[in-house]
């Protein structure tokens, strides 16, 4: 399989710190990005970009879940005005940055926009990443054909551009991409490595899909319900459990992931599975093969 090639995103940071305003473009795409925190959401309205027609994301924890971040998705034709409104809004005091997408020339209507908006909230809610904040799903507007797919290549550059300034929540899952038993890291583009732990002796069994950045839990994966002393991510997994996506099992020494969970690493996934301190690259083991993480990873270094 050939690797995609190579992509020029180009950042600028607008105040000269890594915690203020950033803008960033692709090389030969129209499109604009501008992110600002909310303390400085004053010198982002100022900018000529916000008083542009376009898309836009206000992004926070989310208070009543905070293992996933909250998310509002909106459009407008003078993007400033949407934002100043939303900034009085009670209802959407989680978000603490904001994200508005225009673009450099005159071509993106008001009927783009809406098309954007209503895409972006469906892979929005695909990807599971993020709770939407939106009350009503927009309605997807129709655009004639050669409109959509200008505006299906704009989605894919927002949804490249957007991790790279710190948002995920478009990014798909790598669940069902994964490959069961690669044999180099070059059957991996996209794929993702398909992980299990087995525990005969509890009768526990889990799967992970490990893919660039992300290591994913599979929904339906067991974990105990058994407490020990030391566990580094007990406050996680009791969030976990507060959430509602880890659940009662089929046995009381059982728990269950009532759907994906995204962990920050393989050990960090490990130690809530199992309640205590764990190495999770000995631990997780390559699906259908007798290697652990740690030994496929050491087998992708390259020999002298």
């Amino acid at each position: 399989m050939s690797k995609v090639p190579g992509r020029t995103v180009r950042l600028f940071l607008v105040d000269g710190s890594q915690t203020g305003l950033v803008t960033a473009e692709i090389i030969n795409w129209t499109g604009h990005v501008l992110v600002a925190p909310r303390s400085n959401i004053g010198d982002a309205l100022k900018r000529e970009e916000a008083t542009r027609t376009g898309v836009y994301f206000l992004v926070g924890e989310d208070p009543e879940q905070p293992t996933k971040q909250k998310v509002y998705l909106g459009e407008g034709d003078i993007v400033a005005d949407r934002i100043k409104m939303h900034s009085k809004d009670d209802s959407k005091d989680f978000w603490t940055r904001v994200c508005f997408v225009t673009s450099k020339d005159p071509n993106i209507t008001k009927a783009h926009v809406r098309y954007l908006e209503s895409r972006l909230v469906e892979m929005t809610k695909a990807s599971g990443r993020a709770n939407l904040a939106n009350g009503n799903e927009p309605s997807s507007k129709s655009l004639p054909e050669s409109d959509r797919a200008d505006m299906e290549f704009f989605l894919e550059q927002i949804e490249l551009i957007l991790p790279v300034v710190g948002f995920d929540f478009l990014r798909p899952s790598p669940r069902g991409k994964a490959v069961a038993h690669p044999t180099t890291e070059n059957d991996l583009p996209d794929a993702g490595l398909e992980l299990v732990i087995v525990s005969k002796k509890h009768g526990l069994e889990a799967h992970a899909v490990a893919s660039g950045n992300d290591f994913v839990v599979l929904k339906d994966s067991g974990a105990l319900a058994e407490k020990f002393a030391v566990n580094s991510y007990q406050a996680l997994r009791e969030q976990l459990i507060a959430d509602g996506r880890l659940k009662p099992g089929k046995s009381p020494q059982l728990l269950e992931f009532a759907e994906d969970v995204d962990f920050a690493s393989p050990s960090a996934a490990a130690a809530v599975i199992f309640n205590r301190n764990t190495n999770g690259r000995t631990t997780w083991k390559v699906k259908d093969r007798d290697t652990t993480l740690r030994d496929w990873q050491d087998e992708q270094i390259p020999k002298e």
